[in-house]
């Protein structure tokens, strides 16, 4: 069976825990032979792509059919939490009560990349302030089972940037760290401009912060240049394309209206940065920064945590 395939058959579990049910409770595909990996234990509310069990007068149980079930849940405090961000969430960290699935039956990349295109586009940035650090790291990792499946391999946007007319185009992106050593550790939210131009190439800078602000100020811009590597070159994990700052002197003959002229880079960034990148979603990028380093005797190390993107729609 196909990956998507597996995809559209496979339980969705959401795990709520304000509510009062108490059950075992075994879930498998209506096609597929009931494997222990399957099974799950929760104290809370559990539902399915086929529909929910609801906790009713705190010990009877309902079932509510899909076409019923609202896209959120109201929390004691008023506020929403959407169920597709919920689900991405506790699939990158599963509670200890829940036993995982079995990994070889279906591409944990494949079941994230859709469940962030299920998200609509102007909710998507609510994934940098739902995911912490943990999360982060973890759709690193998950990003990397893409890898596996020679399909979802192809499955890539690093060409979208070219636009029809060969004009520049401009995409905005929100990110955050998973934190780091120093001395870039508390700069955990920033922004990133992506831009083409008509020799063909495609360039970014970092934006945003205070910090990040005043040093494109008063010394750097931090421009990059995007390059298509095929893996991290400490590592040699696969990876889809990287961000190369090299000294930041890039011979740009036009750029975005507002951004600076490019400038030699500060320490660290002058050091062989490389930020190697990997799809996760539609827009929704994971990235590791690597201090390569231009000593040919210097040990490569990475110069913060993992680093997620998100497309910002309401700069387009």
């Amino acid at each position: 069976m196909s990956a998507a395939g597996i995809i559209h058959h496979l339980p969705v579990v959401r795990l709520l825990p304000h509510s009062s049910l108490s059950a075992k409770i075994t879930l498998f595909p209506h096609h597929l032979p009931l494997s222990p990996g399957f099974e799950l234990y929760k104290h809370g509310k559990m539902s399915t792509c086929c529909g929910s069990i609801r906790a009713i007068n705190g010990g009877e149980s309902a079932y509510v059919s899909p076409w019923n079930e609202k896209p959120y849940e109201t929390l004691p405090n008023g506020k929403r939490a959407y169920l597709d961000e919920q689900d991405i969430v506790t699939f990158l960290d599963p509670p200890k009560e829940l036993i995982p699935l079995d990994p070889t039956s279906y591409n944990p990349a494949a079941y994230i990349w859709k469940k962030i295109e299920d998200i609509p586009e102007e909710r998507r940035h609510r994934l940098l302030n739902l995911l912490k650090p943990i999360h982060i790291s973890r759709a690193w990792q998950i990003a990397g089972t893409r890898y596996e499946d020679p399909k979802l391999a192809k499955r890539s946007e690093f060409n979208l940037l070219c636009s029809e007319d060969g004009g520049m185009t401009l995409e905005c992106y929100n990110c955050r760290t998973s934190g780091g050593p120093m001395p870039i550790a508390w700069i955990n939210f920033f922004k990133k401009a992506i831009f083409s131009c008509k020799d063909g190439n495609v360039y970014g800078r970092i934006i945003g912060g205070y910090f990040l602000e005043q040093l494109a100020r008063n010394w750097s811009p931090l421009y990059f240049v995007v390059r298509n590597h095929k893996e991290v070159m400490s590592t040699e994990q696969p990876c889809d394309f990287a961000y190369e700052f090299g000294d930041g002197l890039f011979d740009l003959h036009e750029y975005p209206q507002d951004f600076p002229r490019p400038a030699k880079h500060p320490y660290p960034f002058n050091d062989q940065v490389v930020v190697y990148v990997r799809h996760l979603g539609p827009r929704v990028l994971i990235g590791q920064a690597w201090q390569e380093g231009k000593a040919l005797e210097q040990v490569p190390r990475k110069l913060c945590g993992e680093i997620l993107m998100v497309k910002d729609y309401s700069a387009a």
